[in-house]
């Protein structure tokens, strides 16, 4: 069983390497670049009307933004928890945790997420675990435990295959992972998320987890931080080559959030939350066009909490300027008008939309 402090080490690699290394995708992007709204000349709006604020999962949010799992499990996330987690609660917002896993095998680490229930009292919380642990005897207890441990609303479960095969100490065992998922989720008393990490949910796999009873789906497409490019500068640290030249090739691999998210929007009945490369509000406005519910973002909040619960502020604000600025050059006074605003699909979209 690894240590406290292997753990921590790992966890902290993790943050080091996304805040400090080009890991975003190279040759691929989101596709939103092909998504354009049509802008509205006359929008007969007044702008500081313009109502932002979203239902999901039966709760209501001041903006369609989600603090996207990200860390825990060192004294480095410790302190970005924290402060994602001061921002949720004052801004009204939800947020998930890292993997939970450092905190069920060091009793030490468990702080490093409890931070995020002392410091959010009434926040929507999500716990997390890797869907590889649930073939390898992580059971219904230990979901509880993750639960409790940070007063969690909603249960994620997160799909890494890429990453856990590029990992030099990855689990690369997915079998029976969906039968585990349909456990999990008629046993747990709290909603279950599906989340991919970077590579992105296609249809097939939407309708096979929907009908295993999970209440949202997290697409986390291609376009971000390639999870495959982080886990190739740590087997480069290892000395792992075989490892590093995977994560090498596979660094661009995946489905591009705009097209993972229209796949699954298309193909299931439950709220979907696009996340992978949203960098910006319009960004942001263009996937609830697709058809999101909320978006989530990760790394562009992980740099900031590095700084100060300031910045991770200044940066909500900035995006949810910029997305109420692309609502009122559409015309849309709310969300709901916003999803159901004019769009025009182009180039590589357009293609995979034709080929759906």
């Amino acid at each position: 069983m690894k240590t406290s402090e292997e753990i921590s080490r790992r966890k902290a690699e993790g943050i080091r390497i996304v805040s400090e290394e080009a890991v975003e995708s190279r040759t691929s992007s989101t596709l939103f670049e092909h998504m354009h709204l049509v802008h509205n000349a006359i929008p007969e709006l007044d702008f500081t009307e313009i109502d932002i604020s979203i239902k999901f999962l039966g709760v209501k949010f001041s903006a369609p933004l989600l603090i996207d799992c990200m860390t825990g499990g060192s004294d480095e996330s410790k302190k970005i928890n924290e402060n994602l987690a001061l921002t949720a609660e004052e801004q009204r917002l939800p947020m998930g945790v890292g993997s939970q896993r450092a905190g069920l095998v060091a009793d030490d680490l468990i702080e490093s997420y409890a931070i995020v229930r002392d410091s959010a009292p009434t926040a929507f919380l999500i716990a997390n675990i890797g869907a590889a642990q649930l073939v390898k005897g992580f059971s219904i207890e230990d979901a509880i435990k993750c639960i409790k441990m940070i007063k969690a609303d909603a249960f994620a479960i997160h799909l890494n295959p890429l990453q856990e095969l590029v990992q030099p100490e990855g689990d690369s065992n997915y079998k029976g992972v969906l039968s585990k998922i349909s456990e999990f989720a008629s046993e747990l008393n709290v909603p279950i998320i599906i989340k991919e990490v970077g590579a992105g949910l296609s249809r097939e796999v939407a309708v096979k987890v929907e009908k295993a009873g999970v209440k949202a789906l997290n697409v986390s497409g291609l376009g971000g931080t390639s999870w495959a490019a982080v886990e190739r500068f740590r087997a480069l640290i290892q000395k792992d080559e075989l490892k590093a030249k995977l994560g090498d090739i596979f660094w661009d691999w995946g489905i591009p959030t705009a097209a993972s998210l229209m796949e699954v929007k298309q193909s299931v009945n439950i709220p979907v939350i696009a996340s992978g490369g949203i960098r910006n509000g319009l960004e942001v406005a263009k996937a609830l066009t697709l058809g999101a519910t909320i978006c989530g973002m990760a790394s562009p909040f992980l740099k900031r909490a590095l700084q100060s619960k300031h910045d991770v502020v200044n940066f909500v604000s900035e995006t949810t300027f910029i997305l109420k600025s692309a609502m009122f050059v559409v015309g849309a006074c709310n969300v709901h008008q916003l999803q159901n605003s004019r769009y025009v699909l182009t180039g590589p979209l357009a293609d995979w939309n034709n080929s759906m």
